[in-house]
Formats: structure tokens, sequence, C-alpha cells
């Protein structure tokens, strides 16, 4: 009897110790979720993103000639900068500097309630708020939203690059200083056009790449391209375009992020390391190089563009013109002149030892050499009117070495200013 007792009891203690056990078990699994729920918090209050600085950049610009970027830097797992800013398809200055100086226009032109940088960074504090760029709602395909007090301005793009940048990683900062890069050719070589190129840089990285040229008259190359005038496949049985190509020598720039990573089969600069470019590029990596090396420029108060004046009647039998090319807001050259009634340039046809100032004229240097000393003067002052005459006849004691009048080419930089930039139809 005894026996049973003891046997009984310890199949008591056993059952006990399951139930116990199955109890703690089913406990713990009912805990479980609150955990998990714990963890979330966790995860949502110190972040979740790895360390770093991200970028990400649209690929090909709208047809309205912008494309955007958008730089964020994640400390201790949150996203704690935001950057969203656009490129223009001609380089130069990005948007927000553009806007903040006032020469992008939307409040004024487009009666918008707010400047695009100041809505920029609305939606910049919402995605720092909300820390997940798919946390966003949109009313209409253009990616126009309503959870953003104050924007009115298509945000799609920017949450749509925080996505992709954040899904890239880190990728830290590019090696250039940021801001606008400008450097052009000094002298009209015997094609009639002198190249230039514009840079943009963000995040260190170059995102905007404009090459082109600039003629006599003041019109730029690509411009007189997609106005059929330039027509290099027509004319010269090309396999594409010069802007066509340029702008996939553009590209490759901008996917190298380095000038001299490119390799030439010929003196002339011609390259098989681009697909599709036929054309000589050694000008747009060798102006690049020098741009970068000369460091970001100040922006200016003109408009970008080619300006062109001339005057309506000769004198002495030259009827002078002068062009000017504004890119940055700055006057960047200045092409002082005069055309005879043969049509001959007077800068060439003095540079061929016909004109003869000093031999004849018994001057101190010959009329091209103080035409460019009078045009350096205009680049160094960027003002048409700071210019005094000692006489009625245009001379100067404003420019030294310079003994010609130089009423023309102010006259003439003025009304090509007021004229306004130059369009290739």
């Amino acid at each position: 009897m005894k026996k049973n007792s003891i046997l009984f009891n310890m199949t008591l203690l056993v059952v006990l110790m399951s139930v116990t056990l199955v109890s703690c078990q089913k406990k713990s699994e009912e805990a479980a979720p609150a955990a998990q729920e714990t963890q979330k918090e966790v995860v949502a209050k110190t972040g979740s993103y790895e360390d770093g600085i991200y970028f990400a950049a649209e690929e090909n610009f709208a047809s309205n000639g912008w494309k955007y970027v958008v730089t964020l830097v994640v400390e201790e797992g949150n996203i704690t900068s935001a950057d969203w800013n656009g490129v223009n398809v001609s380089a130069g200055f990005d948007k927000k500097s553009l806007d903040k100086a006032g020469k992008y226009g939307m409040k004024q032109i487009a009666g918008s309630q707010l400047n695009w940088y100041e809505q920029a960074e609305k939606a910049e504090q919402y995605l720092l708020e909300t820390q997940d760029p798919t946390q966003i709602s949109y009313k209409d395909d253009k990616g126009h939203t309503d959870d953003i007090a104050g924007v009115s301005v298509h945000v799609i793009e920017f949450f749509e690059l925080a996505e992709k940048a954040l899904a890239n990683g880190p990728v830290g900062r590019g090696q250039y200083e940021d801001g606008a890069y400008f450097y052009s050719d000094s002298q009209f070589p015997s094609s009639g056009w002198k190249d230039y190129v514009s840079l943009t840089v963000i995040n260190g990285n170059i995102v905007g790449v404009n090459w082109s040229a600039i003629n006599k008259m003041g019109q730029d190359k690509k411009a007189y391209d997609a106005a059929g005038k330039y027509n290099m496949v027509e004319f010269g049985g090309a396999q594409a375009n010069w802007s066509t190509q340029a702008e996939r020598a553009e590209k490759y720039l901008m996917e190298t992020q380095d000038p001299s990573q490119i390799s030439y089969k010929d003196d002339e600069g011609h390259t098989d390391d681009i697909a599709g470019v036929s054309v000589h590029v050694n000008a747009l990596f060798n102006l690049a190089d020098a741009a970068l090396k000369a460091g970001p420029v100040e922006m200016g108060p003109y408009t970008d563009g080619g300006y062109y004046a001339s005057y309506d009647e000769f004198a002495n039998g030259w009827k002078e013109y002068v062009s000017l090319f504004v890119q940055n807001g700055n006057i960047v050259d200045v092409y002082w002149s005069a055309l005879n009634e043969d049509g001959e340039d007077k800068k060439d046809y003095d540079m061929a030892g016909n004109y003869k100032l000093v031999e004849l004229g018994g001057a101190q240097a010959e009329w091209y050499e103080q035409a460019a000393l009078a045009e350096q003067h205009l680049l160094e002052t960027q003002d048409v009117t700071a210019i005094t005459y000692k006489d009625d006849h245009g001379h100067t004691d404003d420019i030294a070495g310079v003994s010609v009048h130089v009423n023309g080419l102010y006259e003439l930089a003025a009304k090509a200013l007021e004229n306004g930039v130059v369009t290739v139809e």
C-alpha cells in the first residue's frame, strides 16, 4: 500500500512539472509578440540606416532642362541632413543657388506662394521627421502631394531619389569642391568656333557637364546644331550630329569623374573610349581639367547666353560689331571687331599684316593688339559703363597701352546686352 502511495506521488509530481513547463512555454510564446514590438520601437527610436553620406541623381534631363539630385547624411542610424537640388542641362550653378539669387523666379513668374528652394526645404524637413522616403502619398501622376503644408511643387523626384540613395548604401563625398565651374579657349580657331565647358559639382561629384562653343556672332554651337545649321550628318556624313556626340562625351566624363581618364588615338584628339563618338573630344576634357583646377566661379548679374550688336553704317570703310558671351552671370568672352564692304574681319585683316597701324600710323601696337587689351578691360570690370573718355572721339586713359578710340566697343557692348540673348533660328 505504501509502495502504491509513493508511485502515485511521483506520478503526480511529473504531471505537475509537465503542466508547469507547458504553462511557462505558453506564457513565453504569448510574451514574444510584446518583445518584438519593443524591438520595433527601439529600431524606430535609434534608426536603422548605416552611417554615412548617401547620394543619387537622375540620369536624364527632363523636358524643362532640369534633373534632380539628392544628398543624405545618416548619423547614429538617423537621417540628419537631406539636400534636394537640381542641375540644368547647361550646367553651371545649381537650382537652389539660382533660385536664392532670384534667377529661377517661380514666385515672381508663376505666382507661387513660396520659392522653389523654400518648398524643397519643407520637403527635406518632412523626410527628416518621417525618416522614411516611402511615407509620402501623391494626389496625381506628376507627384504632387497634400502631405506637406506649403508645398505645391511635385516632390516625387525627391522621395524616389532618397529611396534610391538609401538602397544603394553610403558612397561618401566626391573629390571636388561644390559649385559652378567654367573654362573656354582663349582664341577663335580657324573653324570659327571657340570651345567652352561648364560644370556643376554637388556633393563633390560632377553632376552636370555642358560642352559647346560660340562663334563671333554670339551664337552657341549646340543651339546652332539643333536649328539644323551645323548638320554634321548631312554635310559631313557623320554617324550623329555634333550635339548628340557632345552629350555622349559629357556623359562619359560624369561616369568617370576624371577628365584625365580618356585616351586618344591621334594628335587631333579623337578617341575610341566613347561609343558613338567620332568627333575630336580633347577640347572637352582639356577644358574640364582646366576648369576644375581653376576652382568654382562666383555668380554674376547677367543672364547667360550670347549677345551681339553692330553699327548700322560703315565708318572709314569698317562697320564695327561686338559679341559677348555670358556664363554663370559673368561676361566670359568679348569679341570686338569690324567688317569691311568685302566682308573681311578687321582683326583677321590686321593679323595678316594688312591694316598696318604701327607702320602707317605710328601707333604703339597694332589695332588687334589694342582691341585685345580693351576687351580684357571689359572682362575685368564686368561693366559696360566703367569707362571714361578724354575726348569726343572716344579715346581713353583708362586702359594702358590703348591709344585707339574704344567707344565703339563699349557702346556696342551696352547695346548687345540691351538686345538680349541671341537666338538661333
